[in-house]
């Protein structure tokens, strides 16, 4: 049994932060003497108002950042590579009651070749993940503890699921209307020899009465995502060099026609690269990438707001993210290619902060109330050591919250605090 550490074991009123340390060193002698790896690494909550830092639990190293949090920050479930199948799996630490238990036997969180994390409900009670059924994938719904597992799909590989803000519907991605069996005999396994196709169409699962419905036609090589309670944001295609231009999508529940949000004289080869909706679902902002590459803000309709190309940002290395109440925008990069350090502008993409490096910004990310910024810092002084950071609304007084760990770090997130 762990004892839940304090002030944690009940639900998180204000926002917290999560990372992991990974290979932590024990300090002893210079700092810049090679030691050799723990193997083992410690998650840790921060509260950014105050600095205080508590180690949660160790798990091993392999875990990586294959660890999740509920919504309230009660729970928190990660995967552990044990030494035998009997050790491995996913586990779930309940910081109420301080115990740590394997909730479910798995090898991995690939399930038939598609990497598939768990989900947690919006209250925290619920996990919906993918799993092996036959010859396909399910969805699968359980209690926090690891009871009443049950299937809520079947047929064809069913991907990618998401809980609606409110916690009534699970998007996901299904090829059921293509291929509804993967059995052998049944068509799709001899049609296509290589294995499923890497995506399908728009479903959502009703949980009140566990009725399927298929929202659009378009096929989705990637997670849809919720935009609001009732609305989905997805995009389509690729890249121009396989003559599929990117684009997005928005789609409500209620059963009205998906609906393509195109920008008003852009190329038909544009890539809709990074995008992020505005909390209300009617603002967009993203990376225009043809011959040249700019940002700019939509508006559902299509027309632009406003636009930016002062900020140089690769292709398919830009980081966007929205103030709660949409008056605000976080700049970053994205996959460790982070030029700048952190920049917030107003909703019309008037600067508020261009802020100087070191550290320059990666994955900007507003806490629920507003309040703050957290984002990965990357110091290329120090070996580019990546650390978590914490700044105000602004963008400014930057605190380094992983400072003195000697480990990798790996950044979870926000953690409670939901208004």
């Amino acid at each position: 049994m762990a004892e839940p550490p304090a002030p944690l074991g009940e639900p998180l009123v204000i926002p917290w932060l999560s990372f992991v340390n990974i290979n932590d060193r024990d300090g002893i002698g210079d700092p810049r003497t090679p030691q050799p790896m723990t193997d083992v690494q410690t998650l840790y909550l921060v509260n950014p108002r105050s600095g205080q830092r508590v180690a949660v639990t160790s798990m091993p190293a392999s875990t990586d950042n294959q660890v999740y949090w509920s919504p309230t920050g009660e729970r928190v479930a990660y995967f552990r590579y044990g030494d035998t199948p009997d050790t491995t799996g996913l586990y779930v630490l309940d910081l109420t009651i301080g115990i740590t238990s394997r909730i479910l036997r798995l090898d991995s969180l690939s399930q038939r070749g598609f990497f598939s994390p768990p989900v947690w409900s919006p209250d925290g009670l619920q996990i919906a993940l993918v799993g092996e059924a036959g010859y396909d994938t399910d969805i699968y719904l359980m209690n926090a503890d690891g009871t009443n597992l049950r299937s809520m799909t079947g047929g064809g590989f069913d991907l990618w699921p998401s809980w609606s803000p409110d916690g009534q519907y699970i998007a996901f991605v299904s090829d059921r209307d293509v291929c509804p069996s993967w059995a052998p005999g049944d068509g799709c396994f001899e049609q296509y020899p290589n294995g499923p196709r890497g995506g399908g169409h728009l479903f959502v699962l009703q949980l009140a009465d566990g009725q399927i419905r298929r929202l659009a036609e378009e096929w989705l090589t990637e997670p849809p995502h919720w935009i609001t309670n009732r609305r989905l944001a997805y995009a389509t295609g690729g890249t121009t060099a396989d003559g599929t231009a990117r684009t997005l999508w928005r789609v409500d529940v209620n059963g009205e026609a998906a609906e393509q949000v195109l920008l008003a004289g852009a190329a038909d080869s544009t890539l809709y690269l990074a995008e992020s909706w505005s909390p209300d679902g009617e603002r967009v902002i993203f990376q225009q990438a043809d011959q040249t590459t700019e940002l700019v803000l939509m508006d559902a309709q299509g027309n632009a707001l406003a636009r930016t190309n002062q900020f140089n940002f690769a292709r398919y290395a830009f980081h966007a993210a929205w103030s709660p109440d949409g008056r605000r925008l976080a700049f970053g990069g994205h996959n460790g290619q982070c030029p700048y350090g952190l920049i917030v502008l107003t909703d019309t993409l008037q600067i508020i902060a261009n802020t100087t490096p070191p550290p320059t910004a990666c994955d900007p990310v507003f806490s629920p109330d507003g309040s703050m910024i957290a984002f990965a810092g990357i110091n290329p002084r120090i070996d580019g050591r990546l650390d978590l950071y914490q700044a105000n609304a602004n963008g400014f007084s930057a605190v380094n919250l992983s400072t003195g760990l000697q480990g990798q770090i790996r950044i979870l997130g926000w953690v409670g605090g939901t208004p």
